[in-house]
């Protein structure tokens, strides 16, 4: 039981000890490394550990791995010294003592693209099979034989996005984005994907993540251009200040708006931080909805045991970690032994059944080990709308609904 002093790090760490209690004698070691404090994202650490935790429970339910073992978890904040010493040092750090000193047969939960290479190497460096959870479009290219991903990339959003946008006639872009990694790549590929694919015009303005509050310039400039489309590139904390922003200068609602991650899909955070002005709003997200006709069996014990546990529908975060549990634990049920060598070979020629249906991890041409799940584009199109019920407005084949254009002339 949490009490109203908890703090994200303690409500993680009392999810990763209540289910290390079940973990036995000789249990399985996972290593978790995650935010769990600011500067990186807590929410999404603590979102980790409760799809890992779910994870460990289906496992122990279904007989375990290997002859019944059960999985105990080590965690790590990838962010403990990032205040001194900043969030590439203080993540490589943490993963080294993680690799090297826990005994872990495999990693999970990198979410900031910026700490995810320093992670990577030192995984590599001690043979670590580690699931990368977030878009960074590069990591599975380098084509490593330890690095996995189930979810989906920047370079995978991005044509679902402006083939959209390029299908009804969207030609003038104007781009907000955050200095981040993710908001830079993300940034750069629209950019070139928009050029080269569609002859896209952009007006881009990047802007420092941590300490700009007011965009108001860069806004009004965009609204000068008279875009067919605005993107708002921010993240976490500066993607609402750019929302309201725009409506203080008129951009908004009067110009169609996409961002490029799925906060939306927290439907009352959205709405109560947006009002009105979230109407009309476009983000690329995976075929992951309670409607969607196609969630498997072992999707809906998650989903199921996630609501009675926490009372609200799973957000990708904590499904997609679930996910790379459940599959290690598979892996390591069929490899030769236990070893983290033996954990690669099974995952490489292994089928695992997930929440979606089969998966394989394969060496394509381009990406490694890389299976992303079918994207597609939402709209809400109502005020209080949950994401349950936005619409599917591209790909054509998936769509629910047509587009739904601003009617709202601009205040500014």
């Amino acid at each position: 039981m949490t009490t109203t002093e908890s703090t994200f790090e303690s409500r993680a760490r009392e999810n990763i000890a209540a289910s290390n209690q079940y973990a036995g004698e000789n249990p399985v070691r996972i290593g978790i490394i995650t935010p769990l404090n600011e500067p990186g994202d807590p929410t999404a650490g603590e979102l980790v550990t409760r799809g890992a935790v779910l994870g460990a429970e289906y496992v122990r339910e279904h007989g375990g791995t290997r002859g019944g073992r059960q999985i105990e978890f080590v965690l790590y904040d990838d962010q403990a010294t990032a205040a001194e010493e900043g969030m590439a040092k203080s993540s490589a750090a943490q993963m080294t003592k993680l690799a090297l000193v826990d005994d872990v047969v495999a990693a999970m939960g990198q979410w900031h693209l910026r700490t995810t290479p320093w992670v990577v190497d030192v995984a590599e460096r001690y043979n670590l099979p580690i699931f990368v959870e977030n878009g960074h479009s590069l990591i599975t290219a380098q084509k490593r034989r330890n690095v996995f991903r189930s979810y989906f990339s920047i370079a995978d959003r991005v044509p679902v996005m402006l083939d959209f946008a390029a299908s009804i006639g969207m030609k003038r872009i104007g781009l907000l984005a955050a200095d981040t990694v993710f908001g830079g790549q993300m940034a750069d590929t629209l950019v070139e994907y928009g050029t080269q694919r569609h002859g896209m015009e952009f007006l881009r303005f990047d802007f420092p993540q941590d300490d700009t509050t007011d965009f108001r310039e860069q806004l009004r400039a965009i609204k000068a251009f008279e875009p067919d489309l605005f993107i708002n590139g921010a993240v976490i904390k500066t993607n609402y200040m750019i929302i309201e922003q725009a409506r203080e200068v008129g951009l908004r609602p009067s110009t169609p708006m996409m961002v490029t991650f799925g906060f939306p899909l927290r439907s009352d955070d959205f709405w109560r931080l947006t009002g009105e002005e979230g109407v009309g709003t476009m983000w690329p997200a995976m075929r992951y909805r309670p409607s969607w006709d196609g969630l498997t069996d072992l999707a809906h014990w998650f989903i199921d045991r996630y609501v009675e546990r926490y009372g609200t529908f799973p957000p990708d975060t904590a499904l997609t970690h679930f996910t790379d549990v459940t599959i290690i634990a598979k892996a390591l049920d069929a490899a030769r032994s236990d070893s983290r060598e033996d954990l690669l070979d099974a995952l490489e020629a292994m089928e695992f059944e997930t929440w979606r249906g089969p998966l394989r991890f394969e060496r394509g041409p381009a990406h490694w080990h890389h299976n992303a799940p079918e994207l597609q584009l939402l709209q809400y199109q109502k005020h209080g709308q949950s994401f349950d019920d936005s619409a599917i407005i591209y790909p054509p084949s998936l769509a629910t609904a047509e587009y739904l254009p601003p009617s709202t002339p601009s205040a500014g």
